[in-house]
């Protein structure tokens, strides 16, 4: 049983937080750094900026813009490993926007991936009393000093449940955020707001928005609880795919209780091989997971699936996959409207189909992004150059693809994919943050089928949802055994069965060539939904 104290508020709970005025001193140092490096990178960008334009030699004038962006990205790093909490979750997120920002700033952050704050245990003792009202140990027999992981919002550590013996891990947030976080908040929404009004082209506001309005809901871990619930239940109707969410036992707003479940990392591929893991069978799997909480009815998308929130495990008990996936971190989802959904699953066939009409039609209906952005857009949701979105987007992604990404951005579409990112609705922002660390998962496994697996399982949910758009048309205009109305179901059905044939047999035929090692590319050719 949870301790007696999670039904009830405890009774001395304001002690944990200090006073204002005890804090003043800290507050004022924490927005000091901040706005000076912000005004200190804000000078060196517009001296830099107006050196430039006096320097005829490029590769000089580009020499001296990426200089430039190293010095402030160093300063930014500084400051946010110095303030810690909120603003290591923020340097996490730049880090994985190498399609908006330059190399730069995203490089140098990749060190805030593991490097984050560690809460001493008396703070964690001293939260647990002032949340549930009573001892830490009241409740648990053995509680590990030390975390087994740390994140920048939280930290778990193993436990043992003193009336039962059971082995849990225990969630815990820094204590320290319930201070901080409306201060860090508050400087976050200064910094991007500051940075608008001195480089207006470069609105980033959008970006402070988003992370204002899901941070409340990470911080909650009675959100985050109901979150694994729901999506635990929802692919417990899909017993076939091996996803485990681990089990919930009790949760309060900073402290999660849930069943212990241990695997290792995506990237640790000796494991994968070593325990006799198909590594194209686990990116399968991942596409399947991950299309299922896109497209699925009802069914919720975790939008943070970074390699820290996944890991992987063999099992040999269960049916078809020999493995567990393991999903963490349920603080950040979202629900994609019925409508966005089924546009989007129609744009993906067009762009899977190479079909540039259909494409601009379904970009809009998503995003409401006209023809001028149209490109921009495909090449950012796909993660590949427009010239190969609009060719042939299952073959394998090349060096010189992703060089001549990196120098259209360089020349100034950066400028046009802030604006318009700025622009499409919140829910597209994380289901292209969601694609992009799928997507690097994906990446890291190195299986050799390349994307065409991936893009065959795509196509089938795709073709699953605009099949169940048909389905909800037909039940519209009347009763499903009206002459007219069995018609269309039939022909719907046997459309859809007809292209699920298809798809099953090119899924086949990849796993043919993958045995007698001929690179996977393959035509679709998707029929265009009704």
């Amino acid at each position: 049983m949870p301790p007696q104290g999670l039904n009830h508020p405890a009774p001395n709970s304001a002690h944990v937080v200090e006073p204002f005025f005890l804090r003043q001193p800290e507050r004022l140092e924490r927005s000091g750094r901040v706005a000076y490096a912000l005004l200190v990178c804000i000078y060196d960008y517009r001296i830099t900026l107006s050196k430039r334009e006096l320097i005829e030699d490029p590769e000089e004038s580009e020499r001296v813009l990426k200089a430039c962006h190293k010095r402030c990205a160093v300063r930014t790093l500084r400051v946010l490993e110095k303030n810690g909490g909120i603003f290591i979750k923020l340097g996490q997120h730049l880090s994985a926007m190498n399609y908006l920002l330059p190399t730069e700033w995203t490089t140098t952050f990749i060190p805030l991936q593991d490097k984050c704050p560690v809460s001493s245990f008396t703070s964690i003792e001293q939260m647990f009393r002032a949340d549930t009202g009573e001892e830490l140990w009241d409740y648990f027999s053995d509680f590990s000093p030390e975390p087994i992981g740390a994140a920048s919002l939280a930290q778990v550590h193993l436990a043992t449940i003193k009336e039962t013996g059971r082995k849990v891990a225990v969630k815990v947030q820094h204590p320290s955020l319930q201070q901080w976080a409306p201060l860090d908040m508050s400087l976050t929404k200064f910094t991007f707001s500051t940075l608008k009004r001195y480089f207006p082209e470069y609105d980033l506001e959008w970006l402070s928005s988003e992370i204002e309005s899901s941070l409340p809901l990470e911080l909650n871990f009675e959100c985050e609880a109901e979150n694994a619930r729901r999506t635990k239940a929802h692919f417990a109707r899909i017993p076939e795919l091996p996803l485990l969410i681990p089990e919930v036992l009790w949760a309060k707003k900073r402290i999660l209780v849930m069943a212990c479940e241990a695997g290792h990392r995506l990237d640790d591929l000796e494991y994968i091989d070593s325990s006799g893991i198909d590594r194209d069978e686990v990116s399968a799997t991942l596409a399947r997971i991950f299309n299922e909480m896109i497209f699925g009815e009802g069914a919720p998308l975790h939008c943070d699936p970074h390699g820290g929130n996944i890991a992987i495990r063999k099992n040999d008990r269960r049916r078809g996959a020999n493995f567990d996936i393991i999903l963490y971190d349920h603080g950040l989802y979202r629900d994609i409207p019925s409508d966005i959904r089924r546009s989007y699953a129609k744009m993906w066939l067009a762009i899977i189909d190479g079909d540039l009409e259909r494409m601009k039609k379904y970009v809009c209906e998503v995003s409401g992004i006209g023809e001028d952005k149209f490109p921009l857009f495909a090449s950012a949701i796909t993660g590949r150059d427009f010239s190969i979105v609009s060719s042939s987007i299952t073959k394998p992604r090349e060096e010189s693809e992703q060089k001549t990404m990196s120098t259209a951005l360089q020349e100034g579409l950066i400028v046009d994919l802030v604006q318009m990112l700025g622009q499409v609705p919140r829910i597209i922002l994380l289901i292209l943050k969601t694609n992009d660390l799928t997507r690097s998962l994906d990446e890291n496994l190195q299986t050799r089928q390349g994307p065409a697996r991936q893009f065959l399982i795509l196509a089938r949910y795709c073709m699953r949802t605009v099949f169940h758009e048909q389905l909800d048309g037909i039940r519209k205009a009347g009763s499903l055994i009206w002459p007219p109305n069995a018609f269309r179901l039939l022909a719907a059905w046997l459309g859809f069965v007809r292209v699920e044939v298809k798809l099953e047999a090119f899924e086949l035929w990849l796993s043919i060539k993958r045995v007698l090692g001929y690179q996977n590319t393959i035509d679709l050719g998707m029929p265009t939904p009704a």
